[in-house]
């Protein structure tokens, strides 16, 4: 490599790193406002987005006290016609779960002080 493409991927590098730092300060300036606290997560960015989301519109809409199986399906419904299915949705203040899930559709988090898990397997048709 000469003088020029060394300088050029240099710069380039350097852009990258801002483009990153930059997403990453949007992502937490977004979950901050949402009052949403990621526990766990393998789902990208774009889809965590949506669940907070979709999550803080139920619960400002939701009148008094909290209806976890109205959120649940609610998530379940937006993601399964958003991102084909198979998604599951499992909503409340206390729980234990130890789930299989696809690569790329697990996310654990909080909101306000309800526990959301969201996650999506694999459909397979049944043989007969």
């Amino acid at each position: 490599m000469d003088g020029a493409e060394l300088e050029l991927e240099r710069r380039s590098k350097f852009l990258s790193s801002l483009i990153q730092k930059k997403k990453a300060i949007e992502q937490q300036d977004q979950t901050e406002r949402l009052n949403v606290r990621v526990r766990a997560s393998d789902m990208p960015l774009a889809l965590q987005n949506k669940a907070f989301k979709c999550a803080r519109d139920q619960l400002d809409y939701m009148p008094g006290k909290l209806d976890s199986k109205r959120l649940a399906l609610a998530l379940k419904k937006e993601f399964d016609s958003t991102y084909g299915p198979a998604w599951h949705c499992i909503v409340g203040t206390s729980f234990g779960s130890y789930v299989t899930h696809s690569l790329g559709g697990f996310l654990y988090f909080s909101i306000d002080k309800v526990y959301i898990l969201l996650f999506k397997t694999a459909v397979e048709p049944l043989d007969h």
